[in-house]
């Protein structure tokens, strides 16, 4: 902050640096100010990659499934083929009987002198004409079947340059899963090693601020993160607990962004203690969620927040056994005052 103050003696130089002082922001008690570098870098490297992860993956899918298409449309031309085959040697038995018919019936003499021989020479003329018919039929299917065949064999040799085009695709797509999958799994490991060493202290970092999903939430509520396994349940037993467990947990990765899963206020950031890392968020109508084992924050406490908006990161600190999120809703900020998430957010049109 600069000051229009220009000390010309000592007492008000003082004063002015006195009235600079009192100036600046206060800290919140329990956070320390927010340091740049790769220390705050970590935790924006690890949502950019869990969202080019995604990217990756979505795309590996839809190539799959095109190759898939391929394969099919080829097996298809396949069979269509060979039902062409099949319907060309047909032809050509009918071909070879109507030869031999002609054959039986007076073979390579000429149709005048069959005409002067026979007793029934309408007859004769009503079969010479059948048989040119049918001749000419089975040329003309001759003709049309080789064309087919011809243009079946074409579609083959495309579908298959596709096909093979696709997979290999799919190989280069593999590659960059597996590579970006890798450094994300690095990223993770350091970002909780910086969790782990706040909630050591019980100084929580400053807000690290993250680029928020290109798609906004259109609804008034959301479930906390958007993949996701359930765990523990709400009030189910185990060591770990005292009593009951006074929440729902979410099975996810490291890193993986936090929403807040309705518009409200942060009440409390606060890191240490069993739950680590952890947010409490006010929303109207008297009920408080809170999220909590987070590796980072992303909001302060006062801030106002939209639905889905992301709040932070999830991790493993505190008393966890592995990377989830553990989410509750109250009915005021504090532990004890816990209902069931699962019904609570159904009953919101959020089901799990």
């Amino acid at each position: 902050m600069s000051s229009s103050c220009r000390p010309s003696w000592l007492v008000p130089a003082l004063l002015c640096a006195l009235a600079v002082l009192a100036a600046r922001p206060a800290e919140t008690p329990g956070r320390s100010p927010a340091r740049g570098g790769a220390e705050l870098g970590v935790s924006a490297q690890v949502a950019r990659l869990y969202e080019e992860a995604a990217v990756a993956t979505r795309q590996y899918e839809e190539g799959r499934r095109a190759a898939e298409t391929e394969r099919t449309r080829a097996r298809q031309l396949d069979e269509l083929l060979d039902r062409e085959r099949k319907q060309l040697a047909v032809l050509h038995k009918d071909l070879g009987r109507i030869a031999r018919a002609q054959y039986r019936s007076g073979g390579d003499v000429p149709l005048t002198a069959r005409m002067l021989l026979t007793d029934h020479p309408e007859e004769l003329l009503r079969r010479q004409h059948a048989v040119s018919r049918a001749d000419l039929a089975v040329t003309d299917a001759i003709r049309r079947s080789r064309s087919a065949e011809a243009r079946l064999a074409a579609d083959e040799v495309k579908a298959a340059a596709r096909w093979r085009a696709l997979e290999q695709r799919n190989v280069e797509l593999v590659a960059l899963k597996a590579d970006i999958e890798a450094k994300l799994e690095e990223a993770r490991r350091r970002l909780q090693v910086q969790a782990d060493s706040s909630t050591a202290s019980g100084t929580c970092r400053g807000a690290v601020r993250l680029d928020q999903p290109h798609k906004s939430v259109r609804r008034a509520w959301v479930a906390p993160v958007r993949e996701y396994e359930l765990s523990a349940p709400f009030g189910s037993g185990g060591a770990r607990w005292a009593n009951r467990h006074t929440g729902q947990d979410f099975a996810v990765p490291i890193g993986t962004p936090v929403r807040s899963v309705g518009g409200g206020r942060v009440v409390r950031v606060s890191c240490g203690g069993a739950f680590g890392i952890q947010i409490v968020v006010a929303h109207p109508g008297g009920y408080y969620t809170q999220y909590a084992h987070l590796a980072s924050v992303a909001v302060d406490q006062g801030e106002r927040l939209v639905p889905g908006q992301w709040i932070g990161q999830s991790g493993t600190t505190g008393n966890s056994t592995g990377p989830h999120l553990h989410f509750e809703v109250r009915v005021t900020p504090e532990l004890g005052s816990g209902v069931d998430p699962v019904p609570w957010l159904a009953a919101r049109g959020v089901r799990l």
